[in-house]
């Protein structure tokens, strides 16, 4: 009996005579988690059986310690790479009387480190998974809606309008991908006309993961709905208030917020309100509404987004304007979401992501609501571990 060790394999049957040809090596492309993919062509000639295995073997350029994987078919994934070196790669085919002879070497590809995908422009995308890539995590916002512009007016003084919105949040774990497969990836665009809604965000399709956009405010004195569909709804967008009287606009109200990992976003206070936006479920906070004192007819604030790294603290609630008709202060981005804008007649829009516009009541057209976005995590290896939504900072 004849033992050899040969390829990765010790075979007691070893016999030189009967062991499969070299393979033809192919290309090495280094994957984005320590890992190499490797291709190969199988040889013609498979010995004196069928061949029952590959084995793959990775060698560092700079010391030439080696790694080893094996696999039944091309191409095969080698793991464990060393941030920041250099590999090449030779591939053996063994069949029941041992390993044969090693191709030739590879291409050379640098071990690599990457962590995600995010897209924050309305639109629609496809989104690759890379090499050895099989497992993502995904965050998902959805636009926030634009407020309402004065739906009427007694002699000369308006209606103040309803505010936008806040999109959305959604999240999921371990959603199981194939190295080289398409995936769609949609993001929600803001409402930017008046009563638009926001638009919806989604990644692969609408049941993966999924964040319904805010709605937009029709005009009237209601605010839009939040979005509904997530792990955080959006906050709903501030009731516009009656007219002051003769000469008189009544003002703005607030956007919604945007929702959060673990709960809606803020709700804003109304026209004229001496109150404070609601603070969001870690979602961004509503804004704050604007004074109905004389000269009135100032904006209100824009709702507060959200951010895409996981669950941190919650938008603080913003003050109202206070008398003379300053405007609501921009309710503030929950998780390092951004803040919602601030102003006394031009536009108070909501935040980055998903934020919903705050209303005015003047005639204008432009508090829009913030965009929506999705972010994708892959697993990264190492002390990194697997990304995990809610947790926060996941993959940052």
């Amino acid at each position: 009996m004849s033992y050899r060790y040969q390829g990765g394999i010790l075979s007691s049957f070893y016999d030189g005579l009967k062991v499969p040809n070299a393979p033809t090596i192919g290309t090495a492309t280094a994957g984005v988690s320590l890992c190499a993919s490797v291709t190969f062509t199988a040889p013609a000639c498979t010995g004196g059986s069928g061949i029952t295995n590959f084995v793959v073997k990775a060698t560092k350029t700079s010391d030439n310690t080696t790694l080893s994987a094996t696999g039944v078919s091309s191409p095969v994934t080698v793991n464990g790479l060393t941030l920041g070196s250099a590999y090449t790669f030779k591939v053996a085919a063994a069949n029941t009387y041992g390993a044969g002879s090693c191709s030739a070497s590879s291409n050379s590809v640098t071990a690599a480190l990457a962590t995600c995908a995010t897209y924050t422009t309305a639109g629609t995308y496809s989104w690759v998974a890379p090499a050895c890539v099989t497992s993502v995590a995904v965050v998902a916002v959805g636009g926030g809606g634009h407020a309402g512009v004065r739906y009427g007016c007694n002699c000369y003084g308006y209606h103040g309008a309803g505010g936008g919105g806040g999109g959305a949040l959604a999240y999921a774990n371990g959603i199981s991908v194939t190295p080289g497969n398409s995936y769609t990836v949609v993001v929600g665009e803001g409402g930017e006309t008046n009563s638009a809604n926001g638009g919806n965000s989604y990644f692969n399709n609408t049941s993966t993961v999924r964040a319904n956009g805010g709605s937009g405010s029709t005009g009237s004195s209601s605010g839009g709905a939040g979005g509904t569909v997530g792990a955080g709804t959006g906050g709903a967008g501030g009731d516009g208030g009656a007219t002051s009287g003769y000469n008189g606009n009544s003002n703005g109200v607030g956007g919604g917020g945007a929702g959060g990992y673990s709960g809606a976003g803020g709700t804003p206070c109304g026209a004229g309100s001496v109150s404070y936006g609601a603070t969001g479920g870690s979602g961004g906070a509503g804004g704050g509404g604007s004074s109905s004192s004389w000269p009135a007819g100032r904006s209100g604030g824009g709702g507060g987004g959200v951010g895409l790294y996981g669950q941190g603290a919650s938008g603080a609630a913003l003050a109202f304007g206070g008398s003379g008709g300053i405007g609501g202060n921009g309710g503030s981005g929950g998780c390092n979401g951004q803040n919602g804008s601030s102003s006394n007649v031009q536009a108070s829009n909501g935040g980055n992501y998903g934020g919903g516009g705050g209303s005015t009541a003047f005639n204008r057209q432009d508090n829009v609501g913030a965009g929506g976005a999705v972010r994708i995590v892959w697993c990264v290896g190492g002390s990194r571990g697997t990304p995990s939504f809610p947790s926060t900072n996941v993959g940052a």
